[in-house]
C-alpha cells in the first residue's frame, strides 16, 4: 500500500487520529524489516532486532512519540522543531526524541527514513545487507516456493 494512501486513512483506519494512525503505520513499517519483533518491556511498545531496540514508539492522550538511533542524521534531525535528544543520556549516542502533539500530522516519510537508519545502526550486519543499499526500507517481500515436507525415509532391513 502506498504511503500517501496509507496516511490518508483509506486503509480501514479514518476513524482513528492522526498521531494513532500514524503510529499503527510506523509499527508496520519497523516491523516489516528482517527479525524485527515488538516487546513491551517498560509497558510501552519497542521494536527490536537481535534484543537490540531501533524503536521507542508509544501514544498517549497528548499525543505521538518515538525515539529512534541516528548515527548520521542527528544533528540535522534535532534541527526539527518536533526533535529533542533522547532522554537518559541516550541523546549523547545519537538517539533523537520525536514528539507530535494529538492534532499534529507527523511527518511520516522523515521518521521512516529515521527508523531505517536506526534499524541499519543497531542490526547485525548479516540483516543489514539484506536491505537495499542507500535505500529507505526493509526488502521487498519475495514469494517463495513451497516445498514439498521432507519425509525421513524409513529404513528397512
Amino acid at each position: 500500500m502506498e504511503l500517501a494512501q496509507e496516511y490518508s486513512g483509506e486503509d480501514g483506519e479514518s476513524d482513528m487520529s492522526s498521531t494513532k494512525r500514524g503510529e499503527a503505520i510506523l509499527r508496520r513499517f519497523a516491523l516489516s524489516y528482517p527479525s524485527a519483533y515488538e516487546d513491551f518491556p517498560w509497558g510501552e511498545s519497542v521494536i527490536k532486532v537481535a534484543k537490540k531496540v531501533f524503536l521507542f514508539l508509544g501514544t498517549a492522550s497528548d499525543g505521538l512519540h518515538l525515539s529512534v538511533k541516528l548515527p548520521q542524521s542527528a544533528s540535522l534531525a534535532l534541527s526539527l522543531p518536533f526533535a529533542s535528544p533522547t532522554g537518559y543520556n541516550l541523546g549523547k549516542s545519537g538517539w533523537v526524541t520525536a514528539r507530535f502533539g494529538s492534532r499534529d500530522n507527523p511527518p511520516l516519510p522523515v521518521l521512516r527514513q529515521w527508523i531505517d537508519e536506526s534499524y541499519r545502526a543497531v542490526a547485525p550486519k548479516r540483516l543489514v545487507a539484506t536491505l537495499p543499499a542507500g535505500g529507505v526500507g526493509p526488502p521487498p517481500m519475495r514469494k517463495t516456493r513451497r516445498s514439498k515436507p521432507h519425509v525421513k525415509a524409513r529404513r528397512t532391513r
